[in-house]
């Protein structure tokens, strides 16, 4: 059984005329991070909408840990964060999320105990009181974080949850979504925020116009650039720079290190020999991959 199944679903509007998402299908592992990427207006709000009976499918079918997504029992286990999720600005963050928690059927005394430790964990213990129409955008995005964890979910769908949040706060995002993780529940991300999606994702999928056109594991989106950054001991930095000469080598010299041009793993090993012939001490030696922003720009463009 997957955590989440789509098979086949489409969203149609003005009766044809507009394709949001077609013959979508996709199944999650149980304990993963999956995370949905495209530009805007991609599909991907559009599959989280079907996933959860906001909208109803042109066709196709969708399941949540077995169950039907037109069974309402399906989203007993579910935690959301929408996109341009609003809040009743006279409530302060504790009534925020009792008010959600109550609306997940959330019993009062749990409510009591998961409370304060999700103002803690997103950093919001201080502003427990304050009224959230005196919210900035980041610490809106906290609290949507928290009430989307407050019924404990299993599977949790997250639509930009670091959107308009500072370096330091999205960090500390990750490590909580990695600590989810890790206690096994399923987590569907939608994200811009590449460089974020890279670090916590296993598996990625790229939406364009409604349809998917790649998915794979994140290392699959990580292209090699044929060049390997190899560091070595400071002292002997220049007879380094000399042996990549003399064996024409391309490579960009750096302080304790070089970027090199290699045209296969045989030249690796060759450029490897020669500096142990010269007991130069190898520090370090690491392939440079391309990242998933670019990947992401050369498959959309």
């Amino acid at each position: 059984m997957y955590a989440v199944e789509s098979n086949g679903f489409t969203k149609h509007y003005s009766g044809g005329k507009i394709k949001a998402l077609s013959d979508f299908c996709i199944k999650i592992e149980k304990g993963t991070v999956f995370s949905l990427l495209g530009p805007n207006g991609a599909g991907k709000t559009t599959l989280i909408k079907l996933m959860l009976s906001i909208a109803i499918p042109t066709s196709g079918e969708g399941f949540i840990l077995g169950k039907k997504t037109t069974d309402r029992s399906s989203r007993m286990s579910v935690g959301y964060l929408s996109e341009n999720h609003r809040f009743p600005g006279f409530l302060n963050a504790e009534q925020v999320l009792w008010y959600y928690g109550k609306m997940s059927g959330v019993l009062s005394t749990d409510l009591k105990k998961r409370i304060p430790v999700l103002l803690k964990k997103f950093n919001l213990e201080e502003k427990r009181k304050l009224k959230t129409v005196k919210y900035s955008k980041g610490m809106l995005q906290r609290l949507g974080t928290a009430q989307a964890l407050i019924n404990d979910p299993e599977v949790i769908f997250l639509d930009e949850p670091t959107d308009g949040i500072d370096p330091v706060g999205r960090i500390e995002i990750r490590e909580i979504l990695l600590e989810l993780k890790e206690r096994g529940k399923t987590i569907f991300i939608n994200s811009h925020l590449l460089s974020e999606v890279e670090r916590i994702s296993d598996e990625i999928a790229i939406l364009k116009e409604g349809r998917m056109i790649k998915k794979g594991r994140t290392s699959d989106f990580l292209e090699s650039t044929g060049e390997y950054n190899i560091r070595v001991e400071d002292s002997k930095q220049e007879i380094f720079f000399n042996i990549l000469n003399s064996l024409n080598i391309k490579f960009a010299p750096h302080k304790h290190s070089a970027s090199v041009k290699i045209n296969d793993i045989t030249e690796l090993n060759s450029v490897i020999d020669s500096l142990r012939d010269e007991d130069i001490l190898i520090k370090g030696v690491e392939e440079i991959k391309g990242s998933l922003e670019d990947f992401f720009i050369k498959i959309i463009r």
